[in-house]
């Protein structure tokens, strides 16, 4: 546990700062009537005089009550409020390992939602499935809750069960138990396919050590005698944008990796910081749990022709965010841009279309293979010609 210092404020505070925030602005920010939220120290200073139990009166609470409620009314399950405790959460979850089942979460319209399991997780293991909505946890429905609060209640010690209520995507429910366990959250996996003469690469997350993960992985291979690679990014909910930019120029010569429009920011250009892997064929494998970062990764490549997508339509979180800290320990998670592939398409709510689309009885993997062994000795960028066969 970190040492934080809680200071007490009133909500007059909470006033005064956010009266200072909006007037002020930030870089042309809309500004606010002073008086918009004067009804807030109002209620404030009736709670302190006149409820009956003053005893239960918590002036930092109430602080982070409000503070809480406002960004919630944004209706952005991206956007959140986190007190010092969830805060702290947020950080262990970027951690090399935690207890927990192993799941990507996200909120779609109005459900929680996994995005994916992690590979080799109690999750996956257990049965959840990409795209499954999650309608209660250990008995409690799940209606409105948070983000964080929805990985509190999943998270837990290890060998300790929750119970997760699901409706899979063909509309059939089914009640999971998930025993508990340790997530190492390794980055990236290794190995040689079809009699060594391909390279695959899986990506479950984007964090800080992707980079370094993914070049161990590369030099792994005798690159000069590979027919091609597969960089599998399903079931992958994305990570840093920084590891994105950094990966996707491993495959990219030059050229554009995504472009972002914020409000305030307005245009701002990823661009690619130079390939040092041979120009093989390369196949990368989407799923409907393909989100954020991953999904930045795959429509750079698809749209610089240095590879083509297989699989199935991608999850569709094109959003991006920043994290703001506080001096006492809470932080602001705030959605503030869009982000677009090179060719300048929206990802959010819409996801990738796979080049080639892959049914349920067949393996990507060797429908990947099939591919590259039908472009051996082609380096990329991919002919336009041999795109439009795929």
């Amino acid at each position: 546990m970190k040492n934080r210092s809680v200071v007490r404020k009133a909500l007059t505070v909470l006033f005064s700062t956010i009266i200072l925030v909006l007037v002020l602005g930030v870089g042309g920010a809309q500004q606010t009537n002073t008086e918009l939220f004067l009804p807030l120290s109002q209620i404030y200073q009736y709670i302190k005089s006149f409820f009956y139990w003053p005893e239960r009166i918590d002036d930092q609470e109430a602080l982070y009550g409000a503070m809480k409620g406002m960004v919630k009314q944004l209706n952005d399950p991206h956007s959140e409020f986190l007190d010092p405790e969830d805060y702290e959460r947020f950080e262990n979850s970027l951690q090399s390992e935690f207890s927990g089942v192993g799941i990507e979460i996200t909120i779609r319209d109005g459900v929680l939602t996994v995005i994916a399991p992690l590979a080799e997780t109690p999750a996956e293991w257990a049965g959840v499935l990409a795209g499954d909505q999650i309608l209660k946890i250990d008995g409690e429905p799940t209606v409105e809750i948070t983000l964080t609060e929805a990985s509190v209640k999943i998270r837990g010690e290890v060998g300790t069960t929750v119970v997760l209520l699901v409706r899979h995507k063909d509309g059939n429910e089914e009640e999971i138990s998930i025993v508990r366990g340790t997530i190492p959250l390794v980055s990236v996996t290794s190995k040689l396919v079809a009699a060594d003469r391909i390279g695959y690469i899986r990506i479950s997350r984007f964090s800080e050590d992707v980079t370094l993960e993914l070049d161990t992985a590369l030099l792994g291979f005798d690159l000069d005698g590979l027919d091609g690679l597969i960089l599998d990014v399903r079931n992958n909910g994305g990570g840093l944008t920084k590891g994105a930019v950094r990966v996707a120029s491993r495959f990219i010569d030059s050229g554009l990796i995504f472009t972002s429009k914020g409000r305030i920011s307005g245009p701002q250009e990823y661009w690619s910081t130079g390939n040092l892997v041979p120009n093989l064929p390369l196949a990368v494998l989407i799923n409907g749990g393909t989100a954020s970062a991953a999904e930045i990764v795959a429509g750079a490549i698809r749209d610089n022709n240095m590879g083509i997508l297989i699989g199935e339509q991608s999850f569709g979180k094109g959003v991006m965010q920043i994290l703001r800290e506080f001096p006492d320990g809470s932080a602001l998670k705030l959605t503030t841009a869009e982000y677009f592939t090179p060719l300048g398409h929206a990802v959010h709510g819409i996801g990738l279309p796979p080049d080639i689309a892959v049914t349920e009885d067949e393996d990507p993997i060797e429908v990947a293979i099939a591919w590259i062994d039908a472009h051996i000795g082609v380096l990329m960028p991919i002919p336009l010609s041999d795109r439009n066969d795929t």
